[in-house]
């Protein structure tokens, strides 16, 4: 379950899924820390799903919602409580109950509110605004953030009884610089999601030295750049290969690609593949002096192909990359020709 949600094999991912396990079945709360973008969400859901609660996960970001609305969303408010309740809210901490309540980016959540949360933490109940009455609550408690807490406890931002009560079980994400070991199996995950959303797109395909360039970035943005910079090869190299030079060039400093013909390495001319020289096709015109050239050239066409896609073992991919074409154009000659073999993929 967890490796389903969360991929990597790298040692230090393999060693946040084991903490993830160990913790999971406890109510001890979890608090997640890492850089924006290395997955936080992720282990929230992993925590979740192996903690075997009936309820449902009810994430919330801190920071994304304005403060005036924060404690309406997160303790719910009666009708009439202000100006514009104009009904009965079940906030999201009651809507947590029996299942696990994640905060997102909590550093950012205001100190009055803090308190509210400490008390909601201490008395497990919780009570809407303009209510009387606090309704019992069981959750389990995942918060995340990308802040130094402990300095913020230091300069009074946020409450130190608060820190102590959610810092029970900190976990630490590695960046994705440091795990890059792992981004062709995240690559590989990325490319299986999104063809499943949309079995109708052209998936992009990374040969090992982009792979390798890939693995040399930085990543400042950790594993949502790495979403947006496959969200560009779909876009801007669909059905082909992706090369190093196409990393660094297009999908890292996004520049358009050039034309086929000059985005990929020269390939061998005929001669040294075997094939016949030009200067030996003046005996192709025989005694009667002319030729079928579109039917010549067509045959050669469709043996070249038949080819490649047996050489290839039928795969009109890894076969129209032999051939220096797109898939889709490969496609459409195999039409165009009837050759109905290979698996197109």
């Amino acid at each position: 379950m967890i490796d389903q949600l969360i991929v990597g094999s790298s040692t230090a991912m393999q060693n946040v899924k084991r903490l993830i396990a160990t913790v999971a079945v406890s109510d001890a709360p979890v608090m997640v820390l890492g850089e924006t973008g290395t997955g936080k969400e992720l282990v929230a859901e992993a925590v979740h799903r192996a903690s075997g609660r009936n309820g449902a996960l009810i994430a919330v970001n801190c920071a994304a919602i304005p403060t005036e609305l924060l404690e309406s969303e997160l303790f719910g408010h009666e009708k009439g409580a202000f100006t514009g309740a104009d009904r009965q809210r079940i906030g999201l901490i009651e809507q947590a109950s029996e299942g696990t309540l994640f905060l997102d980016e909590i550093g950012d959540m205001p100190l009055a509110l803090q308190s509210k949360l400490l008390r909601v933490l201490e008395t497990q109940r919780v009570q809407r605004v303009g209510s009387s009455i606090a309704q019992k609550v069981d959750f389990r408690l995942v918060t995340a953030t990308h802040r130094d807490l402990e300095t913020r406890v230091a300069d009074g931002s946020f409450r130190a009884d608060l820190y102590f009560r959610i810092a029970v079980f900190p976990l630490v994400l590695p960046s994705l610089a440091d795990r890059s070991v792992d981004i062709p199996a995240i690559i590989g995950r990325m490319i299986t999601d999104r063809m499943i959303q949309s079995p109708a797109l052209d998936a992009p395909h990374f040969d090992a030295s982009a792979l390798r360039a890939l693995s040399a970035h930085s990543w400042p943005g950790n594993v949502r750049e790495l979403r947006n910079v496959l969200s560009r090869a779909f876009v801007l190299f669909p059905g082909r290969m992706v090369t190093a030079r196409h990393v660094r060039d297009n999908l890292l400093s996004m520049s358009m690609p050039d034309d086929d013909d000059t985005n990929v390495p020269e390939a061998p001319k005929p001669a040294e593949l075997g094939l016949p020289d030009a200067s030996q096709f003046h005996d192709a015109f025989g005694k009667t002096g002319d030729l079928d050239m579109r039917g010549y050239l067509r045959d050669i066409e469709v043996a070249l192909i038949e080819a490649a896609l047996d050489l290839r073992d039928g795969c009109v991919t890894q076969a129209a990359e032999a051939l220096r074409l797109r898939r889709t154009t490969l496609i459409e000659k195999m039409k165009k020709y009837g050759i109905r073999r290979g698996a197109l993929v």
